[in-house]
């Protein structure tokens, strides 16, 4: 299994950083892409890994925010055979609350009834290799990032987040946001024993450029010391300075940078 990624905040190398995320992935089965990013950036980094989007099988969007399927669009113009997971909701209306103003964050809704796109309602076995689950019970180490952003009219509780699990030889947890928080989505991920984790945590918001305080990260890096075994690579809306601090108490986790390979 090889994951690259191909939109990611950072970039060590020539890759163009971009806020939001896609990773492609190579499985023994699969040529696949874990969200889109939020625009062109996809196809620029891809054409720079040589790296061909039309041979890709199967895409999955973790959650409807466009940082993670904006590119949907330019996708199915590219590619018309792979199939498109999201879950129902992720084409709901979604918000960020800014001051006194609702910016729209949310997928291009018209694409919702694409023939690529597969609605998917709760968790799914998509084969032998890959498996999709929701986390419902989200109450531990709750990220206040979250606080600003809404679906419909009402606070957002991310039933349209969905996570993917990857069996090979390793087992692989692939994460978008984790809005549902890190900790309650590794709960959930236990039964499949993963041995690598990818994804961000949301300890960072964008539009305030505000880290979450100190005390959630504490009570994260207890929680995450259950897993010693897992190699831990977080990115995108986890921030620079909550990052350098959970690595600075766990030895398992580590960073992927825009073009950074596993």
């Amino acid at each position: 299994m090889k994951i690259t990624a191909l939109v990611e905040n950072r970039s060590e190398g020539k890759l163009k950083p971009k806020h939001g995320l896609s990773l492609y992935i190579e499985t023994e089965k699969h040529k696949l892409l874990f969200d889109l990013g939020p625009d062109a950036t996809l196809f620029e980094n891809a054409k720079k890994k040589n790296i061909d989007v039309s041979e890709i099988d199967t895409v999955i969007i973790s959650h409807g925010h466009k940082d993670h399927g904006g590119a949907l669009k330019r996708f199915l113009q590219i590619n018309s055979k792979a199939k498109i997971y999201v879950q129902r909701r992720a084409f709901e209306q979604h918000y960020s609350k800014f001051l006194f103003f609702m910016v729209n964050v949310g997928l291009d809704r018209r694409f919702g009834d694409h023939p690529q796109v597969i609605l998917v309602d709760g968790d799914i076995e998509i084969d032998e290799e890959l498996s999709l689950f929701i986390v419902n019970e989200n109450s531990k180490c709750y990220s206040s990032a979250n606080d600003s952003l809404y679906e419909s009219c009402q606070k957002d509780y991310f039933k349209h987040e969905q996570n993917l699990v990857i069996r090979e030889e390793q087992t692989a947890l692939i994460i978008g946001c984790g809005h549902t928080g890190i900790v309650n989505i590794m709960e959930k991920a236990v039964s499949f024993a993963p041995q690598v984790c990818v994804g961000g945590y949301h300890l960072f918001n964008p539009l305030t450029k505000k880290t979450v305080d100190k005390y959630l990260l504490d009570e994260i890096v207890e929680n995450l010391k259950k897993y010693p075994q897992v190699q831990f690579y977080t990115c995108h809306c986890t921030g620079k300075k909550a990052y350098d601090y959970l690595a600075s108490k766990l030895p398992n986790m580590h960073y992927l940078f825009c073009g950074n390979t596993i």
